[in-house]
């Protein structure tokens, strides 16, 4: 059987087909025909053998046993049962299943495994044998069905585990990549043939756990993978070991042969923990001697002559705040380059490939790859004066600001709208003294975001970032595009770092859940409004403490309040109470079920060292407290959410419904001559018409509006209303 001639397959990552043809030609493979995620081939087993021992970029090699149509169940039962299982494994090997590829009547890859499962068993048992196990950890043999336009390719695993994992990768950092992209990086980057360049040297800025410069001194050694790999071959029975020894004696002639290479591997990294990964793995693949890490940030980096080949994988921003960030890191890679590799052949390895124009050299060639399923890119570049374009560092400060250059088309149209609101509306702003308004309000549907800006008493500038959910039709990953690229056109425009920008996602909330904390926890700022300081967190929770629409309300409640009693419903984090004590209230009363803002209301009255022996805080029901209520009161602010339920009481409150009780409550409270104000956000709210038989109602909406929300009239509605004569 070692002379007969098979099909094999050798699978891969996308993307990575050409070169694993390549070396599947090396290792004296035949009939070569790449397809997707993989390259089928034939060759005697001497072939296979050296593709598992050689191959830096291979997976799986699979030895083809039989394909065939497979139109149902039935008919892809009758494929696996065509095979004769009994010659390829014994009743006391344990196997496994691996299944890719649907069609309409088999669309489920576990039913498919399934059934070949069955075809397995039943050969055995129909035969007299006991049926062997099934066991998905670590099999004996691993049976490979992959459905391809109708047809069923069935096949078995040469070796018993990945050829990805060459053994040396025990630990690894929080982006890992696999060996096989870094081969593969290296082999794009034309390493093969610059490390034979005398003294030939590599550099890798940000190495991590080392895997680029580990698989590149592999590759300058000529170790072959399968030296280091504890894989064994499986358990099909008509191995060939005696073609297999030829095979490693091959490597470890080869591997003689290379070992007077005299370059040099060097790595650099600013984290600890990653670097003593590094050298952990280089001395476990036997190279240690050979890589020299350091630790060193980016603008700490010397290396006194330029590399053959420089190559990183920069990290990705996983969180949209830390864009920024690693936006720097990239322009501070451009420094690096044009300092330390001036003739330097140089690869960037990245998923956001836009952002490699903030390198600030021209990139001569670009390879579509993927890591993991993110896709990404790999740019060259080669580093002379003709390509570098940039030639001083772009950050504008160690604060990471934000360049144009981050920005798509959409992103640049976004800032020139947020620009042209900061000059109109921002003036504004500035002219009324406000240092917490709205600047932009979904002006362009595609970028649908409320963004505020909360000036805090030190004078620096905070951004509050809602996104309006999304319709159906955007794609996450369009959403995904736009959410980033508005963060940072918020960033250019208004020149803040990250660290000064909030986003959230903005929903329709229900019952209390706009009042629940998010997962970060933010800081409080102080800011100003008025005569008052109010405390506000952009981070905590979905609200920041203080409703911006609400504005001119408090202002109302601040000049008429002087010498009279107030109350406060739904009080939320006290600004109305605090704005009515600071405009001369004789005493004022915040009522709200929530110890978590009657605690920030407590805070904002301490704040402003007002008395709070005058300025009393009840936890209750507000509808509760009203029934229960023997004082009256001057003023008034009624401003309750439009659902709300809660585990402390049994009321549950439905403004539409229940507005009218609770107006007739308030007025009960209210005495002659004072002034029920009464605000809802509900947009399809219809006050009950009976009220104004009884009460003087005065329309207060379009008066409760300032030029920042003059956009979004309807996100709120307001009333005023009084006792009638002898009421």
């Amino acid at each position: 059987m070692s002379d007969s001639t098979f099909s094999f397959f050798a699978s891969c990552a996308k993307s990575l087909e050409p070169l694993l043809a390549e070396e599947l030609r090396q290792c004296g493979a035949t009939d070569i025909r790449e397809t997707v995620a993989g390259v089928n081939f034939s060759g005697c087993l001497l072939e296979a053998y050296r593709a598992v021992m050689f191959s830096r970029i291979a997976n799986r090699i699979i030895l083809i046993l039989h394909q065939q149509v497979v139109p149902d169940a039935d008919a892809l039962y009758a494929a696996a049962d065509s095979i004769d299982w009994t010659q390829h494994m014994s009743n006391t090997d344990s196997f496994a299943i691996s299944a890719a590829g649907t069609t309409h009547n088999l669309n489920h890859t576990q039913f498919i495994a399934q059934r070949i499962k069955d075809a397995v068993v039943d050969q055995f048992r129909n035969s007299g044998q006991n049926r062997p196990d099934v066991s998905k950890q670590d099999p004996d043999l691993r049976i490979h069905a992959v459905i391809k336009k109708g047809r069923v390719i069935l096949g078995i695993d040469l070796v018993d585990g990945s050829l990805h994992r060459r053994g040396y990768r025990q630990e690894q950092g929080e982006a890992p990549m696999k060996e096989t992209l870094a081969a593969a990086l290296l082999m794009r980057a034309n390493w093969p043939t610059l490390m034979q360049q005398d003294n030939a040297s590599i550099f890798d800025p940000m190495c991590g756990a080392g895997t680029l410069l580990i698989e590149a001194v592999l590759m300058a050694l000529d170790i072959a993978p399968g030296l280091l790999r504890e894989s064994q071959l499986s358990a099909w029975p008509h191995h060939d070991q005696a073609a297999a020894a030829t095979v490693r004696e091959e490597a470890e002639l080869r591997k003689q042969r290379a070992a007077h290479w005299t370059g040099q591997a060097l790595g650099s990294d600013q984290d600890l923990r990653a670097l003593g990964m590094a050298r952990r793995n280089a001395e476990r693949a036997g190279i240690w001697d050979h890589i020299e890490f350091t630790s060193a940030s980016l603008h700490e980096v010397k290396l006194g002559q330029p590399p053959t080949l420089l190559i990183t994988n920069p990290p990705y921003a996983e969180r949209l705040g830390d864009d920024a960030e690693v936006m720097a890191l990239y322009q501070e890679l451009g420094d690096v380059i044009r300092r330390e590799a001036m003739g330097a052949d140089v690869a960037v390895f990245t998923a956001r490939p836009e952002w490699g124009k903030l390198i600030g050299i021209h990139s001569h060639k670009q390879y579509a790859l993927f890591n993991g399923a993110l896709p990404a890119k790999l740019l060259l570049f080669r580093v002379d004066d003709s390509s570098v374009y940039q030639t001083r560092k772009t950050a504008v400060d160690d604060s990471q600001l934000v360049t144009e250059d981050a920005l798509d088309n959409g992103g640049q149209m976004l800032a020139n709208r947020l620009r042209k609101n900061l000059k109109n509306i921002g003036r504004w702003a500035r002219q009324q003294g406000h240092d917490c308004y709205r600047l932009y309000d979904a002006d362009m549907p595609e970028y649908a975001f409320a963004i505020d800006v909360y000036t805090d008493v030190d004078g620096q500038r905070h951004i509050h970032m809602q996104e309006y959910k999304a319709p159906a039709s955007v794609t996450e990953i369009d959403a995904e595009q736009r959410r980033r690229q508005s963060v940072l056109a918020v960033q250019v425009v208004m020149q803040l770092p990250a660290k000064f920008v909030s986003i959230k996602v903005r929903e329709r909330q229900r019952g209390k859940q706009q009042y629940q904390p998010t997962r970060e926890q933010g800081q409080d700022i102080v800011v100003q409004e008025g005569d008052a300081r109010l405390i506000v967190n952009l981070e905590r929770y979905l609200d920041t403490g203080l409703f911006l629409d609400h504005r001119p309300m408090r202002r109302y409640v601040h000049q008429h309040a002087e010498g009279k009693d107030v109350l406060n419903l739904f009080c939320y984090t006290g600004s109305v109470s605090v704005q009515a004590a600071l405009g001369g209230a004789r005493r004022t009363v915040s009522v709200d079920l929530s110890n978590t803002y009657l605690s920030w209301a407590r805070r904002n009255l301490e704040l402003n060292q007002l008395n709070l022996r005058a300025h009393e805080l009840v936890e209750m029901d507000c509808l509760r407290y009203l029934q229960k209520c023997k004082q009256d009161f001057d003023l008034i602010f009624l401003d309750p959410p439009t659902f709300s339920n809660s585990k402390s009481t049994d009321n549950v409150l439905d403004i539409q419904r229940d507005h009218g009780e609770l107006i007739e409550l308030c007025m009960q409270r209210l005495r002659p001559q004072g002034t029920l104000i009464f605000s809802t956000n509900m947009r399809k709210f219809k006050l009950d018409e009976t009220l104004a038989e009884r009460f003087t109602i005065e329309a207060f909406s379009a008066a409760s509006i300032d030029r920042d929300f003059a956009r979004n009239t309807r996100i709120h509605q307001v009333w005023l209303l009084r006792a009638l004569a002898g009421y």
